[in-house]
């Protein structure tokens, strides 16, 4: 990120953030789009997210620019939502309950199972980068849990065995 330093009224200087990368581009396209409102934040996640896959790191001095707050608001807000990634995911991104109807409904064998059957730890992408899995901590879906959800896609009472179906499934999709 290319800093330049400019003068202040009071001929103090401080750096000034210009926009150098493609991601940062982008945002300060996004944060333009949306009016630089600060109460847009979240719409801009959203937007940044749904272009880009994730809300990048470098982003962030830059959203922070455009919408007149500081990095550590906006780092913030973004960390506070666990919808948002700031780091690559997979095509798929699968979120396992962790809460406490799923634990007593067999959550922790499923998570071992997952981690296992995709070669990747909880928060990990498999090497393809087809799968991410993520534990979240509950999806409304507690009479039926333990819950799964794929994209948008929620699935209730998900044993070993209907994990296996679910990944054969998105396989399957990306194979046609």
């Amino acid at each position: 990120m290319a800093k330049k330093v400019g003068r202040s009224p009071k001929g103090d200087t401080k750096p000034e953030i210009t926009p150098t990368t493609p991601v940062q581009i982008a945002a300060a396209a996004i944060c333009a789009r949306h009016g630089n409102k600060p109460d847009e934040l979240l719409e801009i996640f959203h937007e940044m997210q749904h272009d880009l896959g994730y809300v990048p790191e470098e982003t962030l001095p830059i959203i922070a620019k455009a919408l007149n707050r500081s990095r550590a608001e906006i780092y913030g807000v973004l960390t506070f939502y666990h919808e948002f990634h700031r780091h690559p995911v997979g095509k798929h991104v699968v979120k396992i309950c962790r809460a406490e109807a799923c634990q007593s409904m067999g959550t922790d064998e499923l998570c071992q199972h997952a981690e296992s059957k995709l070669n990747v730890p909880l928060g990990g992408t498999t090497a393809d980068g087809a799968v991410t899995i993520e534990q979240v901590f509950c999806l409304g879906n507690c009479a039926l849990s333990p819950a799964v959800m794929v994209g948008e896609k929620l699935y209730g009472r998900v044993d070993p065995k209907r994990f296996d179906e679910i990944i054969a499934g998105l396989e399957k999709e990306a194979a046609e």
